[in-house]
């Protein structure tokens, strides 16, 4: 069985000391008996490395996981090694028949079956052993009583040489049924090169117990320049009641080796206070936590599940002015909406072009022109649906195993609508006066459509390029399309029941029947009425003028699929046209009614109730009298009234209905006409008018991961609101903001990834989202409706809808108001702003800075407004402001959106360097303004946020192994607030901000390669000539 491995992990696994195996030696190995070769075998775990000598090359690793190991009968120094899946036997040869009944026996034991067996025995003592501690410790109800929250200092000395002075340590808890990985985190170094500090926090609510055992775990932490993950040093546990129990503040332990024979150093735990403690000697200010346990159990409700996932967790102590503390939670969260919503935003695409291809396909015979259309529509929506069912169908297998697409994957063509390391970075705030204080910036890679590339620019320079090249046509909603294909239906009905009416009104006329006869023009009459009533919409009378004022001189079109039409009317229907006025219509839904009357006073005629009045008013006769069908009706009446009682009745009846019949037709053609045009044009202004099928599909996969970021800070935003009500009923009556901060350059393919990122937030303003009470556990979003009109569905559980207002309970839908403030920070940038154009970048905030205002404007005034204006006044001037790198609109938009409760996201090109660096920054800032950071302590914790962060990256795949390379700012252009060394070095290049810029640097752009090798040319010639 073929396996995929870390080579250089197990190379590293290979070459270590033998204190870490559980037998080494030398063995004749081969996988013919015959044929056997001598090597050096190590057995580690259920891995057998097998070297060419010892400590030479590794040449082998076999896995001992489902295979028989036997020893041979007829040999008592040789064992076969067979596996249950068909790989070839592999036969090992000792030098005697003790060595070999020794490797039997290890051998044996190396499996999972074997591991299982051995963790359920130690399982067993750790219970009989906690039974009898509690017994000793005096009583249940003593022992049974948290000792949570408990502040631990673990001091590691002496640990082995190979670590030198790269270690992490892991901390387990251990109760009687289970075993939970609390902390993982490297350790910083002490005043001793072999002294390392570290400390764990367990908080209130984590089920920590006087009988609960605590093992510490160091590991040797990986290498930069490799692949290398970990590899075990030592050990050591205790339980939380020797450390209770201590006269001494502390307890100290030795750290042992695998096999727990060999000490290899010494641990020393101490118990720390949050208040009224002397500060330690070390300077180790944080808290490493991995707490996948221990939350809240409002954070690990159902609800904060639905939308976090794979989360982790490191908590830091830091000082403040007045030398109290501060615990800070800083939390990472993958979401499962990174595949929920795109897959559900398929489905309706794919939903929505399937119904357009159903309506256009039912409008029946239609003339070449029109059923050109109609193909073009029907063409660019097969492709798309093709497309989306193909990308659905991905999704969902990928989404089975995965909630997240990290940047190595940015570019797969099937996860085009997948945001890019989509987090929730989170953080908590405990200090002396404040409690759980929330801050949250949504971080994802800028909503972009890598698969597509940027060869030909973003969405905003193709849809521009489209509208140049698309002749302006009249567009119709979906409200009037629905209307239009009603009406059509409409008309289709009633058409046949007016025509059936009519001549079974012939015929019963035929009979001399009075009374069959008024029963059957009852019937004519109510039906015909709502065929008028029917015709009489102002939607029909807009389409025929439309119709008429774009018709086109040459009358002929091309369509997509090569079919040339011509349009050209004929010499009649021209002179018709330039007849045409506003009040055709209406005559001809008033000729139908008018020959209805017409007929119904000749039946009362014919009755003998010649007294009855004409229905027919004075100023409907006088506009009959132009038109054709109504002075054949007129005739008709009068030479029905002069005609001789003994004609029959059938052919006095005879030309008013065919007159009607005519009129009918005439009136249905001439609304057919229009309703199809209307369908056809909200057709195509929904598809084909949208722009070639990749640029439509690029816009939607845009659209799905900025959808996806925002629907995620929503949530998180309402689940931390709820027991806000200004902000709920802010929800309700002005909408939420939504800001998002880029950090892309406007240089080279960032620029295309601005335009698809402002294109993709732009239409965020579309969407809208309800909160609804949920119907059982599941408690995801749901996405409804068609594009241009989606609604984000966020259910809650009963007892949380019940409790909010009113208002937000009736389902009113929240409106989104995004906008987009992008400064470029890095070095991609400073070429942008000497040799190229900022003005995409300028456009962008200026109309952002203008959505922002009208947004702060329609608020509900408060005690903040006079801080908020004098915010949007520094925001519009910062915006004018020409100044390169100018961070400072990023930060005072971000403080505008949390004054007034906004969902902020962060972006670069794929969510890693700069984004980390600014949302560091941005916390540590957060923790100096609003909780009196130490000023001496602004610098480490900034070190420590970001250290975590890249060992975050590195776990997750999100960063690279070689650690964050941007420089940001220029030391003259830090953000406002941000004085003197407030700013660390790590976010500013160590060059100076006046560059020349050397053959090396030009190599960055091939076009400034090119400029410089034509120029040196030129120059070389001149030189000799």
């Amino acid at each position: 069985m073929k396996l995929r491995v870390n080579h250089s992990q197990l190379l590293f696994l290979s070459r270590q000391t033998s204190g870490n195996f559980q037998k080494e030696g030398t063995l004749r190995v081969g996988r013919r008996e015959t044929n056997l070769c001598e090597k050096f075998c190590r057995l580690r775990g259920n891995l057998l490395f097998i070297l060419k000598k010892q400590g030479g090359k590794l040449d082998e690793v076999l896995l001992l996981e489902r295979c028989d190991v036997e020893k041979l009968p007829d040999d008592d120094r040789r064992l076969s090694v067979m596996f249950v899946g068909g790989d070839p036997v592999v036969f090992l040869e000792s030098r005697g028949s003790e060595d070999c009944l020794s490797w039997l026996a290890v051998l044996r034991d190396a499996n999972g079956d074997a591991l299982r067996r051995r963790i359920a025995r130690l399982r067993q003592l750790i219970g009989s052993g906690g039974e009898e501690h509690l017994e000793d410790a005096g009583g249940g109800d003593a022992s049974t009583a948290k000792v949570s929250p408990l502040h631990l200092s673990v001091e590691c000395r002496g640990a082995l040489a190979v670590a030198a002075s790269r270690v992490t340590v892991q901390v387990c808890v251990i109760d009687t049924h289970t075993v939970r990985k609390h902390c993982c985190c490297q350790i910083e170094e002490g005043p001793d090169d072999s002294v390392f500090l570290t400390s764990v926090c367990f908080r209130g609510d984590y089920p920590l117990y006087r009988h609960s055992r605590i093992k510490v775990t160091v590991y040797h932490r990986e290498e930069p320049t490799t692949h290398v993950t970990r590899s075990f040093l030592s050990f050591t546990s205790f339980s939380i009641g020797d450390l209770l129990r201590s006269k001494e503040p502390h307890i100290s332990l030795s750290l042992r080796t695998m096999d727990g024979v060999n000490e290899a150093g010494e641990v020393k735990v101490s118990r720390l206070q949050m208040e009224g403690e002397t500060p330690p000697d070390h300077k180790c200010p944080a808290l490493c936590d991995n707490l996948h346990s221990s939350f809240h159990n409002k954070e690990n409700s159902p609800m904060m599940r639905a939308v976090l996932c794979a989360q982790v967790c490191k908590v830091y102590r830091f000082q403040t002015e007045d030398q109290r503390w501060l615990l800070v939670r800083e939390q990472m969260s993958e979401t499962p909406l990174s595949f929920s919503l795109p897959k559900q935003l398929l489905s309706a695409l794919i939903q929505s072009h399937t119904g357009r291809v159903q309506e256009v396909t039912e409008l029946g015979d239609l003339s070449p022109h029109w059923d050109g259309l109609r193909h073009d529509v029907i063409d660019h929506c097969d492709h798309l649906i093709g497309c989306y069912r193909e990308t659905l169908a991905e999704l969902d297998k990928l989404s089975a195993s995965s909630c997240f697409k990290s940047s190595s994957s940015k570019s797969d063509k099937h996860l085009q609508f997948v945001p890019t390391n989509l987090h929730s970075q989170r953080m908590e705030v405990t200090g002396p006066d404040s409690t759980g204080v929330w801050y949250e910036v949504i971080t994802v890679g800028a909503p972009a459509d890598h698969h597509q590339a940027f060869k030909h620019g973003g969405l905003k320079k193709l849809l521009s390029k489209h509208t140049n090249h698309t002749d302006s046509s009249v567009s119709y909603s979906r409200d009037e399309s629905s209307r239009a294909r009603e009406l059509l239906a409409s008309v289709a009905q009633l058409q046949p029941l007016v025509f059936g009416l009519a001549e079974e009104l012939l015929a019963v006329s035929l009979e001399l029947s009075a009374a069959r006869l008024q029963l059957v023009l009852d019937s004519l009459t109510q039906q015909t009425e709502q065929f008028v009533h029917a015709l009489k919409d102002e939607l029909v009378k807009s389409a025929l003028l439309t119709i008429h004022s774009q018709r086109s001189p040459d009358g002929t079109h091309v369509h997509s699929n090569g079919l040339l039409c011509d349009d050209t009317p004929t010499n009649q229907e021209r002179q018709r046209d330039t007849e045409y006025d506003e009040e055709e219509w209406d005559r001809a839904w008033a000729n139908v009614a008018m020959s209805l009357n017409c007929i119904v006073a000749m039946v009362d005629r014919l009755q003998g109730r010649e007294d009855r009045p004409l229905e027919v008013t004075s100023s409907e006769q006088q506009e009959a009298t132009g038109d054709t069908n109504s002075q054949n009706t007129a005739s008709s009446s009068s030479s029905s009234s002069s005609s001789s009682s003994a004609s029959s009745w059938q052919e006095q009846l005879l030309p008013l209905v065919l007159t009607l019949r005519d009129c009918v037709r005439e009136a249905v053609g001439k609304a057919r006409a229009a309703m199809t045009f209307v369908v056809l044009q909200g057709a195509v202004a929904t598809t084909v008018a949208q722009g070639p099928a990749h640029v439509v599909q690029r816009r939607h996969a845009v659209f799905s991961q900025a959808l996806s970021a925002v629907v995620c800070g929503f949530m998180l935003k309402l689940y931390g609101g709820l027991e806000d009500h200004d902000f709920l009923l802010q929800l309700h009556s002005v909408g939420l903001l939504v800001q998002f901060e880029g950090l892309l350059s406007t240089y080279g393919d960032e620029v295309g990834m601005l335009e698809d990122m402002e294109v993709g937030v732009a239409d965020l303003s579309r969407v809208t989202f309800t909160v609804t009470e949920a119907k059982g556990d599941d408690l995801l979003p749901t996405l409804s409706g068609a594009w241009g009109g989606l609604v984000v569905e966020v259910p809650l559980p009963s007892e949380t809808f019940g409790s909010l207002p009113q208002k937000v309970r009736d389902g009113h839908l929240i409106r989104v108001h995004p906008v987009l403030f992008n400064i470029g920070i890095n070095q991609q940038q400073s070429l942008a702003e000497r040799f190229g154009d900022s003005s995409l970048q300028e456009r962008v905030n200026q109309q952002s800075c203008e959505r922002l205002r009208a947004y702060c404007n329609t608020l509900p005034l408060t005690a903040g407004t006079r801080s908020l204006s004098d915010l949007l006044s520094s925001l519009d001037h910062s915006v004018e402001t020409k100044k390169r790198k100018n961070v400072g609109v990023l930060w005072i938009a971000a403080t505008v959106c949390r004054e007034v409760n906004g969902v902020r996201l962060t972006s670069c090109k794929s969510a890693k360097d700069r984004t980390a660096m600014s949302v560091t920054l941005e916390q540590c800032v957060l923790l100096r303004e609003r909780h009196s950071l130490g000023r001496q302590h602004f610098s480490i914790a900034l070190d420590c946020m970001r250290r975590s962060r890249l060992s975050w990256g590195q776990m997750l795949g999100c960063y690279a192994q070689s650690g964050v390379t941007v420089c940001g700012l220029d030391p003259g252009e830090r953000p406002p607030g941000l004085q003197g060394s407030w700013l660390p070095p790590c976010f500013a290049p160590e060059a100076p901000r006046r560059h020349l810029y050397p053959v090396a640097f030009l190599l960055v752009s091939s076009h400034l390669l090119v400029l410089w090798l034509i120029l040196s040319l030129v120059i070389l010639l001149a030189k000799y000539q």
